[in-house]
Order: structure tokens, then sequence, then C-alpha cells
């Protein structure tokens, strides 16, 4: 069975664990992970997406020491939006105080043509959301989306986020080349603006 769940610990009894729902994006980012390595500490993260909930649970349950749960893997987590949405409403009833949040690129309302955010914030204690920019322009060069008007879209994903009552952190890369001078203020203002804290992620050579 390929990786669904995954540590990036190296411990035994890792307090957060990460669930790699799918590797399909609606992004193709010029530092992605997944254009470098096949794992992430060792878990091989390809799969082709054919596996059921209780496929997640078992994996789950080999970390009985999770308190925090974070869909993350090599894809968009939302394409898998009604799977995620069963294993959130699994935790959610069997261990309630599981913290529980997803990394996404933002795109989750321009493909569905609805108010995503809106319906997983019972289910959501925090998303962060890849904004990698302060311009369009520069957006479209470093993340290659294959949605029209991505950037406004990440934008007002990251406040609809906020508006839900998700507490919402929109993130960066900076130090993956030297022809992306990344302008974190103007990054955090936008970030402030939609309701939003703000983190940059420093590139790691070679992933974890």
């Amino acid at each position: 069975m390929y990786t669904l769940v995954y540590s990036i610990t190296g411990e035994k009894n890792p307090d957060t664990v990460y669930v790699n729902l799918t590797n399909a994006c609606t992004n193709s980012c010029v530092f992605c992970l997944r254009c470098q390595k096949d794992d992430v500490c060792g878990a091989e993260m390809w799969h082709d997406d054919n596996y059921t909930l209780e496929d997640i649970i078992n994996q789950f349950k080999e970390f009985p020491s999770a308190k925090n749960v974070v869909f993350c893997g090599y894809g968009e987590p939302f394409l898998k939006k009604d799977m995620m949405k069963s294993f959130c409403e699994y935790l959610r009833k069997n261990y309630p105080d599981i913290k529980i949040r997803v990394n996404t690129n933002g795109h989750a309302n321009a493909i569905y043509k609805t108010n995503v955010a809106e319906e997983f914030k019972t289910l959501l204690d925090e998303a962060s959301v890849s904004l990698n920019s302060d311009n369009a322009q520069e957006y479209n060069e470093i993340c290659n989306p294959k949605i029209e008007n991505a950037y406004e879209e990440v934008k007002n994903f990251i406040k609809a986020c906020s508006d839900a009552g998700i507490k919402v952190t929109a993130s960066v890369v900076t130090g993956f080349d030297t022809s992306h001078k990344i302008n974190e203020d103007e990054c955090k203002k936008i970030a402030e603006s939609l309701g939003a804290g703000f983190r940059n992620r420093e590139f790691i050579t070679n992933g974890y």
C-alpha cells in the first residue's frame, strides 16, 4: 500500500501526521518538492488515488499519539474534497481534540464554483494558503497555474477562510532561485488585508 498518512519527524509517536490525498494539482510550482524527489522522509509519495476512506483510517491508526493532522502531500488536497471531508468528519467524531489543518494552493473555490471554505468551517481549524507573490505576473511565473485568474482566486480564498472563521495563514517560499526576489513586506500587507497571518517558508534544498 502506498503512503496516505506519514510523518516528517522520524519519530515512532509523532505529534503531527500528514495526509497525502492525491498527486493531482492545479499548479506546477518551480520549487515543488515533488520535482526533486519521490519521497518525504522515506515515505513514497506517488500513488494513483485508488484508495478508500478505510485505507486512510487504517494508516492513521498507526500513529496513535497524533495531536495534529495536516492535509499535505504531493498534490492539492481539495482536489479530493469529498474524501477530505469524510476523513475530517471521522476525526471530529472519533478524535475531537485533534487539530486539523490543510496546506492548499487556494484554488478550491475556483475549481468547484462554490464557497468551499464555508463548507469546511466546522471541519478545519487552520488553513495555510500559498500566496507566493505580491502580484499576478510573478505568481504565474512561479506557480504555472492551470486555472484562469489564479492569483485573484487565491486571495479570494484566503478571505473566504477568514470570513468562515478558519484560522488562515498566507505563505510564500523564498530562496529557491535568484530570479525571483519575493517582496515579503508587500505579501504580508496583502495577507493582513485579507484577515490572514503571514509566513515565509524558506526553501530547503532536496526537501526534508
